[in-house]
């Protein structure tokens, strides 16, 4: 007779290498992801002006990097029994993550991008506490609840952007307020297309996203919406910020670099506005994917508001370089179990 399923997952731990395990924990990083939060830090930081120590630039990357790193550890563990049903192949699921090990793992980081808060800016506190709040709460309550968890996953980003600005004096100026309201729109869009993704294990496992609720279709229409908003205003917040705040290339600099996030963003929706009848899994991959580095590009941007387009793209094209990388190599075997664990596609059943 077959051992119960936790004796062979302890079975399973037990004979993980350290390398095995590593690579787990990198594979949770997504390290195609890692270098956005560390970007609109950044980007907030430049918003704020002057001509800060370095060491408070790279807590302006790092903290909300590890708020980040924190997040998809502690989301991972939240959506563990999901992820066995859809997405066995993930490192806690397949056993070659210790949830308790996520767990730990995800409160140091959380804990670490405190006090690099409480170093660089007693009242920066607030807004990392808001971040870790924001991330149980997404991930615990509001991620299967519709519309409402992709709203709180965009303001992760806000509150990134206006961390890295009180990282370097001691309140964000008011020209970073509107770019913080374009990554909320933008980066709540971005979500909702990992929606479109994940629909057929969302429903599998209970969740009540807007992809499951109202379908796929009307999950993507809705995104198209908040991220052209999104990019409206930013172009709103670089007209309005004051010439004082930008080097004299910065804002040629930023609305090129808009230009090019907006082209990116056509390329990523278009197939997904015009696709009939249903949108597969492997296309809403595709669309986020690129959505993935169309945000180190729009991120960018907002650096070469307040720093420069040399610096801006000094940071911007490894960050692109790698994310691109790790993305061809590691996202699709991430996303998607083998063929045999694959659920059948269902079809949309619209509004």
């Amino acid at each position: 007779m077959a051992a119960p399923r936790s004796t062979r997952r302890t079975h399973l731990r037990t004979r993980t290498s350290l390398p095995t395990r590593l690579l787990a924990h990198l594979q949770t990083w997504r390290p195609y992801t890692l270098w956005y939060p560390g970007l609109v830090g950044l980007a907030g930081a430049a918003l704020a002006g002057g001509d800060p120590p370095a060491r408070w630039l790279a807590v302006a990357w790092a903290a909300p990097t590890l708020g980040w790193i924190a997040g998809h550890y502690l989301g991972d563990w939240f959506d563990r029994r999901l992820d066995a049903i859809s997405k066995p192949q993930r490192p806690i699921p397949s056993g070659r993550l210790n949830p308790r090990a996520a767990v730990a793992a995800g409160l140091v980081c959380a804990a670490a991008m405190t006090g690099l808060a409480l170093w660089a800016n007693w009242r920066s506190v607030a807004v990392a506490a808001a971040a870790a709040a924001g991330i149980v709460a997404y991930s615990r309550v509001l991620k299967g609840r519709g519309l409402s968890g992709n709203v709180m996953r965009g303001a992760l980003t806000a509150l990134a952007l206006l961390f890295g600005a009180m990282a370097v004096q001691a309140w964000p100026p008011w020209h970073a307020l509107p770019f913080a309201l374009a990554f909320w729109s933008h980066d709540t869009a971005s979500n909702l297309v990992g929606t479109v993704r994940d629909v057929d294990g969302d429903r599998d496992g209970g969740y009540a996203t807007l992809s499951v609720r109202r379908g796929v279709r009307r999950a993507a229409h809705t995104a198209a919406g908040l991220y052209l908003a999104a990019l409206a205003t930013a172009a709103v917040a670089l007209a309005v910020t004051p010439s004082s705040a930008s080097p004299p290339d910065g804002p040629a600099g930023a609305a090129v670099l808009l230009a090019a996030a907006a082209g990116c963003g056509g390329c990523a929706f278009a197939p997904l506005l015009r696709s009939p009848g249903r949108i597969t899994a492997p296309r809403a991959l595709r669309a986020h994917q690129v959505l993935v580095a169309e945000r180190l590009v729009l991120a960018a941007a907002v650096l070469a508001t307040g720093a420069g387009a040399a610096p801006a793209l000094a940071v911007l094209v490894p960050c692109l370089a790698v994310s691109v990388v790790t993305q061809a190599r590691m996202r699709a075997a991430y996303e998607f179990p083998p063929p045999p664990h694959r659920p059948a596609p269902v079809p949309d059943p619209g509004p």
